[in-house]
């Protein structure tokens, strides 16, 4: 299997290069072309992964792979870098978040219905052991009627401000909590954003927490039933891309997303609900 890349500043790109083409994991699927052109950051990707295509533009991608990572840090630029590749019934991963926007979120989900092409979104920690642990205690206890997740996120930082890190904590909230999105309501103080919403029966709270100057908090997560309470700090380790990595080739050699399609706006719909409270005035309900 054939993959290229769109967006290599990303450190993520390190770690799939490094998984295909370095330690020969993914099975057969290698890295064989980056996008972007040539300059120091692909030039040293190309050398590390013995990767031979450097291409300028995304769609100079099309004929040399089978499937492609759009990895760009800025959300805002992930429908137009996804679609001519969805238009060609191509495998999408759109590393997180999936758009910054609800209608490019469900721009790109009609176009893979429409072409037949598989397309996932999703954090990195979504797929943690941690987070699988953490979901299988909760499903033993029931489903939950509260969860609260913790994680750094810098609603003033680069490449899509709040959509950047928040989308790790959303994501592993969502992940405890199915079910349609509604009443969001955002409160911002100097230190933290917190983020409060129903995901279909159950109570969801978010609390996103600026950075420190040396170092962030730590991603927490609990799950509240009323007979209990599982919870989870969740450490990223050095390769905590891969398993994410894996459910997106497994998702190329099989056509079946890992996430429904329904679920992935559903980060994206408090996200920007949050981003529209903190650059629109007051806090409130959206």
């Amino acid at each position: 299997m054939r993959i290229g890349i769109v967006g290599t500043d990303n450190s993520h790109v390190d770690q799939i290069v490094r998984h295909l083409n370095v330690d020969g994991g993914g099975g057969d699927a290698r890295v064989v072309a980056l996008s972007g052109g040539r300059g120091r950051r692909n030039d040293t990707l190309a050398a590390t992964g013995g990767i031979a295509e450097i291409v300028d533009e995304p769609t100079g991608l099309l004929g040399l792979v089978d499937a492609v990572v759009v990895a760009d840090r800025d959300g805002a630029r992930h429908r137009d870098q996804a679609m001519p590749f969805l238009a060609e019934g191509l495998p999408v991963f759109v590393d997180k978040p999936l758009a910054r926007t609800v209608a490019d979120a469900r721009a790109l989900i009609d176009a893979a219905r429409a072409h037949d092409a598989p397309l996932t979104s999703s954090s990195a920690l979504r797929w943690l052991p941690g987070t699988d642990a953490l979901v299988a205690r909760s499903a033993r206890e029931g489903k939950p009627h509260l969860v609260v997740v913790t994680g750094p996120a810098d609603p003033a930082g680069d490449h899509g401000g709040i959509f950047f890190y928040g989308i790790h904590a959303v994501d592993i909230a969502l992940r405890l909590a199915p079910g349609e999105i509604s009443g969001v309501r955002t409160d911002a103080t100097d230190t933290t954003v917190v983020a409060s919403f129903t995901a279909g029966d159950t109570r969801v709270v978010v609390n996103f927490v600026r950075p420190g100057r040396t170092e962030q908090i730590p991603f927490h997560a609990m799950a509240f039933t009323r007979e209990g309470m599982a919870q989870q700090t969740l450490v990223p380790g050095a390769d905590y891309c891969v398993p994410g990595l894996e459910a997106f080739l497994e998702m190329a050699r099989t056509g079946r997303p890992p996430i429904g399609y329904g679920d992935l706006s559903r980060p994206i719909e408090v996200l920007e609900s949050v981003a529209g409270a903190l650059g629109g005035g007051p806090a409130g309900e959206r």
